[in-house]
Parts: structure tokens; sequence; C-alpha cells
């Protein structure tokens, strides 16, 4: 299988301000992981939450403030991020571009729960 990106189109998140996801490999597609992109415009935002799956994470482009249980960085492009379930996380995204990233989670249900 081969998809472009350029076929997708995003889904805007119902938390937070300015972000969208694409799935980009569901379920249907692979036994045992999903790939999702997700963009964050610039000045926005995704709140601290948790989920139910780990995420593994792929910065494309941009950098945000990133908060992972009780570390808080700066991810930028280039940068991988593990976040493991059940750990509360929230992105700002910092500087004057979108913040982009690639996100595999295993193909269970995944819960979200807003904290903040």
């Amino acid at each position: 299988m081969i998809k472009n990106i350029d076929n997708f189109s995003f889904t805007p998140l119902p938390v937070g301000v300015g972000g969208s996801m694409s799935v980009l490999i569901s379920s249907d597609d692979a036994p045992h992981f999903a790939m999702r992109k997700f963009i964050i415009k610039k000045e926005g935002n995704v709140p601290l939450h948790t989920n139910s799956v780990e995420h593994e994470q792929y910065v494309l482009k941009g950098s945000a403030k990133v908060v992972i249980g009780e570390e808080q960085t700066i991810a930028k492009k280039d940068d991988i991020l593990f976040i493991p379930a059940g750990v509360p996380h929230s992105y700002e995204v910092v500087g004057d571009e979108d913040y982009e990233f690639l996100c595999l989670v295993p193909n269970l249900e995944d819960k979200m729960e807003i904290i903040s």
C-alpha cells in the first residue's frame, strides 16, 4: 500500500485551539498500529489530557512547549517523543510556524480525558 499525503483531509480537534488531525494508516489498513498526522496552527494549543494508549511521535515542522508528566520541553523538528499511556501531556505552539507531527498509536480503543 502506498498513499500520498495530498489525498487526505484534516478534521479539527474537539479540544484546544487550532489543532487538526488526519488518520494516514488506520486499523483497516494495518493490524497493529495506526499513523496519524497532527497540525497545530501557530499560536494554537492542545490542553493537558491523558490517553488510554501510548503515543510515539516524530516532529515534522515547527516547535511547541510540550508537557509530558512532570517533564516540560520545547519540542522541535526532528525530535522524537514517547508518551506512555495514561500520562498527562499538552502542547502549546511557540515560534512563527505551525507545529506538525506524526503520531503512531496501537490499534486499541483510545480514550482521551481532559485534565485542564
